[in-house]
């Protein structure tokens, strides 16, 4: 198993290094947070995201993907942590596309997955129910009638669900054992979806499924409907851990040149060796994030059995380091680092969000054990 990216896996990264950089970042966040687009990004930037193929990346080259391979993909995510990127590039391509690659037929995959590797479409997953991730919790139920299936729930977590074309909603077999997955467009009767702020100004939807009765089309046929869930969720947690190491690279960096400029004593405070072994501590682990993030991607692009202990080994320590770098960063700013107008509170913001979507660091600790057999 080789960590390293390719050279072309490196190209792409590089260039969504030069491109984000130019179109996305701190400042052009405050104008789109203060434009408040319904969706929660800017959908001038999403159209050249799909233009430049990265919606594409990893779909299957039979309905219009590229089949580039996951670990470009996981530069793309590095990239877009680090100039703080609004797109639903994790909802559209990697979970409801992974959810139709894993489930869907031929003739859900050749209705939805063209247009998602093009960006015309966007579809969401509906899995969480709880304010935490709870993936193994579903209350929402699907029960066979005449005309197909009737769905009855509330998702509460659905991320970029607002402004879908359709969501992929996992629902509990009322008359039979296990889920389900059942695609529902959007404008169905008795499907509403509400917006829900955060703290990083990026709503989610809660869905509300009344009565919904959809065709037995909708339904996903997987052999192991929650075998493709798990496989579908691993790998959108690299990729929320790949979005949380280039976010926290970035803070890093920031804080560092602040230490070399901030002149205390009349010498720069990055010459205190209790800042320095700070500083040189958080090196060391964002390193050991960046190892544990790209064996896992290359676990995933390697059919690897052991991808589900990488994931949330790597989703655990991301969101530890999340959380730490950036509480370190705001403390070694000092007085600033607290500021509304200083940047560095919105990559805070974003972090936290980061660290709870798709199971926090508590959450993948318990299920790494388990996995481990503790």
């Amino acid at each position: 198993m080789s960590l390293l990216p390719g050279d072309d896996e490196r190209l792409l990264g590089e260039t969504a290094q030069a491109f984000l950089a130019e179109q996305a970042g701190a400042a052009a966040w405050r104008r789109v947070a203060a434009s408040r687009p319904a969706e929660g990004f800017d959908p001038a930037l999403w159209r050249q995201v799909a233009g430049m193929g990265w919606t594409a990346a990893v779909l299957p080259e039979a309905h219009g993907g590229l089949d580039f391979g996951w670990k470009g993909l996981a530069l793309v995510f590095e990239a877009v942590g680090r100039h703080l990127a609004a797109l639903p590039l994790l909802s559209s391509a990697v979970l409801a596309g992974g959810a139709l690659v894993e489930a869907g037929d031929d003739a859900q995959q050749a209705a939805w997955l063209p247009r998602i590797a093009s960006g015309e479409a966007r579809l969401a997953l509906a899995v969480d129910e709880r304010t935490r991730h709870a993936p193994q919790v579903q209350r929402t139920t699907a029960r066979a009638v005449a005309d197909g299936w009737q769905l009855d729930g509330t998702k509460a977590f659905v991320i970029d669900g607002l402004g879908a074309q359709g969501w992929i909603v996992v629902a509990r077999l009322a008359d039979g054992p296990g889920i389900g997955l059942f695609l529902v467009e959007a404008g169905h009767p008795g499907v509403r979806a509400e917006p829900v702020p955060m703290i990083d100004q990026r709503p989610v939807a809660r869905l509300h499924l009344d009565g919904v009765v959809v065709g037995p089309q909708a339904r996903l046929q997987a052999a192991d409907a929650e075998v493709a869930l798990q496989r579908v969720l691993d790998r959108a947690r690299l990729c929320l851990a790949a979005e949380s190491l280039g976010l926290v690279d970035d803070v890093f960096a920031r804080t560092v040149a602040y230490l070399k400029e901030r002149i205390q004593f009349d010498v720069p405070i990055g010459s205190f060796q209790a800042l320095q072994h700070r500083a040189a501590r958080l090196y060391a682990d964002i390193e050991l994030l960046r190892s544990v993030v790209m064996a896992g991607f290359a676990a995933v692009d390697d059919a690897d059995a052991g991808l589900p202990r990488l994931a949330s080994l790597a989703k655990a320590r991301a969101s530890d380091l999340a959380e730490r770098v950036c509480n370190e960063g705001v403390q070694l700013h000092g007085g600033i680092g607290v500021t509304a107008e200083y940047d560095l509170g919105l990559y805070l913001k974003r972090a936290r969000v980061l660290s709870q979507a798709l199971g926090d660091a508590a959450f993948h600790r318990d299920r790494y054990a388990t996995l481990e057999g503790f």
